[in-house]
Parts: C-alpha cells; sequence; structure tokens
C-alpha cells in the first residue's frame, strides 16, 4: 500500500444561504481590512455587493479588486498587489471561480513577501506569513478553494505557472449552491466538464493514493450524475449542490494526487490561442482517455460503475469512458473540433512539443512524450 500524509487546512461551510456564515467566520479570523478579489462579472451580478454588506455588518472594511480577466496573469496579480500595498489590508477574499481564486492567492503571496510572481513558482516558496483567506466560489469547476496552488500565466508566453505554498489554501471554503444561479450556461458547461476532468484524471494519476482516489470516486459520481440535470434545469439547487461539492472534492484529490495529459494538453491551447481552459479540456478530455487507454483499463472501468444510469458492460473501459465524456460534452455544448476553434494544423506539433514538457505529464498512467501530444491534437482536431 502506497504510504501518503494528509492535512486539512481548509474547513468548509457548505449549504443553502451559507455565504451568510462569512460573518462569523470573518470575526473568528480577526479580519479587520479586507481585500474582496472578484471579477468584473461578479459585480455585475449583485454578489460584489451582496458579500460587501455581511462583511460590513460583521464591522470589516471592504477593499475591492476587481481588474483582471480569466485566467490571470502576472501583471493582473502585480496590479492587485500594487492596489492592496497602501491598504494596509490584514485578509483576503476570493469571491468568483478558480480566476478569482488563483487571483486571491497570487496577491496574497505578493503582499506578504517580495520580488515578483515569478519567484513562488513550484511549492513551499511563501516569504512571510501569508495573510488569512476566504474562499467562496461562484462556479463548480477548478476547486481552486481547496488547493494550495494559484494557478497564474506568465503575461509575457501565456504559459501557465503554479505557485503553492500551505499557507496558500483558504483558511475556510464557503460552498453556497445559490451564488452559481447567476451563471451563464456556458460557464456551468465549462467548469463543470474541468471538474469532471479533475475526477478523471486525479483518480488515474501516478500520484493517486487511497485517500485521494476515494475523494475522485466521489467526486466523478456527483458530478457525473448532476451534470446534465443542472444544464437541464438551471434553477435546480440541490444538482448545483452537488457539483459544488463535486468540484470541490475533485479540488482536494487534485492537492493529494495532481491531473494528467488532459492538462498538459490544453495549457498549451489557451497559452497560445486564448482559449478558455474549460473548452480546451472539453476538446481532450475523451482524446486523452482513448490514448491513455491499457494504463488505465482497471482505474477507467471503476468510474464507469460509478456512472448512474450508465453503468458499463465490459470492452474496453477506456472507449466506454471516452464515449461516455463526448456525451457529456455535446449536452453541454462545448466545441467537439480544434479546427472549429481557429487551431491551425500546422500548430499541432509545436503544441505538442510544450504539452510533453508540462509539469504534469510524468503522472499520466501512460507517459505523456511529444508524440503521444501529437497523437491526441491529431485526434481531437
Amino acid at each position: 500500500m502506497k504510504p501518503f500524509v494528509f492535512e486539512a487546512s481548509t474547513r468548509l461551510i457548505f449549504g443553502e444561504g451559507s455565504v451568510r456564515e462569512l460573518a462569523p467566520a470573518a470575526r473568528e479570523l480577526g479580519f479587520q481590512r479586507t481585500l474582496l478579489v472578484s471579477d468584473p462579472g461578479l459585480v455585475n451580478s449583485g454578489h460584489v455587493e451582496t458579500v460587501s454588506e455581511i462583511l460590513a455588518e460583521a464591522g470589516v472594511q471592504v477593499h475591492g479588486f476587481h481588474d483582471f480577466a480569466p485566467d490571470p496573469d502576472s501583471r493582473m496579480v502585480d496590479k492587485g498587489a500594487d492596489y492592496a500595498r497602501p491598504l494596509g489590508v490584514d485578509s483576503v477574499v476570493g469571491l468568483g471561480g478558480g480566476s478569482s481564486m488563483d487571483c486571491a492567492k497570487g496577491i496574497n503571496f505578493l503582499l506578504t513577501g517580495e520580488g515578483t510572481i515569478y519567484d513562488y513558482q513550484g511549492y513551499g516558496r511563501a516569504r512571510g506569513r501569508m495573510l488569512p483567506m476566504i474562499g467562496i466560489p461562484t462556479t463548480s469547476g477548478t476547486g481552486s478553494e481547496a488547493q494550495s496552488y494559484a494557478i497564474i500565466a506568465d503575461a509575457r508566453t501565456h504559459v501557465k505557472m503554479a505557485c503553492g505554498d500551505p499557507q496558500a489554501a483558504f483558511r475556510v471554503a464557503i460552498l453556497d449552491p445559490c451564488l452559481t444561479l447567476s451563471q451563464p450556461a456556458g460557464v456551468s458547461s465549462a467548469t463543470g466538464f474541468d471538474a469532471l476532468s479533475h475526477a478523471v484524471e486525479s483518480y488515474c494519476s501516478k500520484r493517486s493514493t487511497l485517500l485521494s482516489q476515494s475523494f475522485s470516486r466521489e467526486a466523478w459520481w456527483l458530478l457525473e450524475r448532476n451534470y446534465e440535470r443542472v444544464l437541464h434545469d438551471p434553477a435546480d439547487l440541490a444538482a448545483r449542490g452537488a457539483m459544488q461539492l463535486g468540484a470541490f472534492y475533485a479540488g482536494l484529490a487534485i492537492e493529494n494526487s495532481s491531473v494528467g495529459a488532459a492538462h498538459a494538453c490544453a495549457n498549451p491551447l489557451s497559452a497560445r490561442y486564448r482559449m478558455p481552459h474549460g473548452l480546451a479540456i472539453g476538446l481532450l478530455l475523451s482524446p486523452v482517455v482513448r490514448w491513455t487507454g491499457r494504463a488505465a483499463e482497471s482505474a477507467y472501468g471503476d468510474l464507469l460503475h460509478l456512472s448512474g444510469g450508465n453503468s458499463w458492460k465490459g470492452g474496453h473501459a477506456s472507449e466506454s469512458l471516452a464515449r461516455r465524456l463526448d456525451e457529456l460534452a455535446a449536452s453541454g455544448r462545448l466545441p467537439r473540433e480544434l479546427r472549429s476553434e481557429g487551431v491551425s494544423e500546422g500548430d499541432l506539433e509545436g503544441l505538442a512539443a510544450q504539452a510533453s514538457s508540462h509539469w504534469t505529464v510524468g503522472f499520466n498512467p501512460r507517459r505523456l512524450t511529444s508524440r503521444g501530444a501529437m497523437e491526441i491534437y491529431r485526434e481531437a482536431w
């Protein structure tokens, strides 16, 4: 049995209306002057106003930073830190999707240390005592609220960097399904499929353990049977809550096992074409499952047995799982061909070279080379 160490760093508060628990959580952590990191869409939805009012009722002075975009880059993090330094903030709240969460963590690194975000690539690089943070996801996707990493793009190359430290974990994560009701349908489908990919890749990861796999299985069980429900009935709060929990559990699994080839192949697409991460994953996960094939047949079979109403009846588990993922992607109206998203066939070789050097390739059950990445891209193209 593979040895492992597990330490839960984040307290989870879940339930409809649980955003109101922000006030006692902030008081408990001693928040007085808080940086609220949330993208402009959350300002327009009214969620920023709601959260600001709850914090104000708890006696917390709120300073909002909203000047960043999806897949935050190093310049956006710099801008947030420059904004917050003269304010003397003592805490951070990340409100929104993975972009808000990652941006909040990145800003925290710079507020409590020196240098640039490039100095924090890797793990355990925090240079000072980081400010306490609370994460409030409004999507069911990245699971960043359960992780101690910030994924920040290099503004020069658009290549994503993983910056992690035990202190970068949120002290509290508040999952309120009501906050996800404002999501556009396209956001629900893309972020939800990203969460599905986390369940699949973390379960099969070479770094997985018995405990991380328990989170992956529970994530898959919740996500696979509720993804289509949310898309068909966006007001179904029970399904939305299941998606939020599934994304959180998948985030916990990633924290302890990492992901694999789908993410390695997706990141060059985001860097070169500025393709949203969820769309890139939607295009690549099925081809990666087929390509990985026999190296993960047993693990893929485990997930198929958990699929509600879609029991596996033998044959190659990789092909059966890939077909189920294709069905889910189609129900989410996600793009099905790279060429339809403007990806040039002539770029595939360069993309494959980048993918094969990504930090997650060693965790995939079948190790990804540039040749293997080329095969995956060709199937997706």
